[in-house]
């Protein structure tokens, strides 16, 4: 039975930055049409009992609403994902827990917490969204998303894997990714192994003990912390929305986005990391 519900039938992958314009087209919801839910069950590579539970994981709290009428809008779902999120939230944090338990006997709960947390966070979700097109059926009344995915994609490419807290992502993208796993958990009667079966490909390329990468804010204080050197932050986010960064008195870093603040602040932790090692030489040279 569980084979027949997982029936995995993925369509060919397209390069997402070469896809631009098709990955981009987004249900803006405000004439109420329906996603077309038998493409999306073949990208999920499974049929659902129940539709309404694939309808209510696209539909965003915004797309309930018209914009001239506080009624609902949609006759077949009155419900947004945030139930099917919650729900998918924690079954996929269970399952990648139970993954990289079996997987790594050897690591200890620190490092398999910091891996759970790289393959769970809202980047690592988001970019599983736009993979594969999953954004395309969210049903929303949002106008500046759009803008938002188009900028997120753009900027992944100069990431492959993970920008470890360099772009500014699109929580969106990554709440339907948990909202189509919370559905298929409650459509499959809770089945995790169905769910397992369903998402694990389509959450590859999965991050690893070798290819996980810290975070520059944290790499940046430990490699500080350990050779006896003194960090400094200047915030400039009102000046100009960014941040110098200075190590022994030395400005060996800066950025700014104008976007987010905590972007700026780690991409100039990042800018710090490319030159620190200038820092060390001379720190060594004249002790030596």
């Amino acid at each position: 039975m569980e084979e027949d519900q997982a029936n995995k039938t993925m369509p060919a992958e397209e390069e997402v930055v070469g896809g631009l314009n098709k990955f981009l087209c987004i249900n803006n919801t405000k004439d109420g049409r329906d996603v077309n839910l038998e493409e999306l069950e073949e990208i999920l590579g499974y049929k659902f009992n129940n539709k309404r539970l694939l309808e209510e994981a696209f539909t965003h709290a915004s797309a309930l609403k018209t914009s001239n009428s506080s009624s609902t809008s949609f006759s077949s779902s009155s419900s947004s994902y945030e139930r099917l999120e919650f729900v998918g939230d924690a079954v996929l944090s269970l399952l990648i827990s139970r993954e990289h338990y079996f997987l790594y006997p050897d690591l200890s709960s620190g490092p398999l917490t910091r891996l759970r947390s790289s393959n769970v966070d809202t980047e690592k979700l988001a970019r599983v969204a736009v993979k594969h097109g999953l954004h395309r059926f969210l049903r929303h009344n949002k106008p500046k998303l759009e803008d938002e995915i188009r900028k997120f994609i753009q900027e992944i490419s100069e990431f492959p894997l993970h920008s470890n807290g360099l772009i500014d992502v699109p929580k969106d993208l990554a709440d339907i990714v948990e909202s189509a796993i919370g559905a298929v958990f409650i459509d499959s009667d809770s089945s995790l192994d169905i769910v397992w079966k369903v998402f694990k490909s389509l959450l590859e390329p999965i991050i690893s003990p070798e290819t996980i990468k810290r975070h520059p804010v944290t790499e940046l204080y430990e490699i500080c912390q350990k050779n006896n050197l003194k960090v400094q932050f200047v915030d400039l986010w009102k000046k100009n929305t960014g941040f110098d960064v200075y190590v022994q008195d030395k400005l060996i870093g800066s950025a700014t986005y104008g976007l987010k603040k905590e972007i700026a602040h780690n991409r100039a932790a990042k800018d710090a990391l490319n030159n620190i090692g200038r820092v060390l030489s001379e720190k060594y040279s004249i002790q030596g």
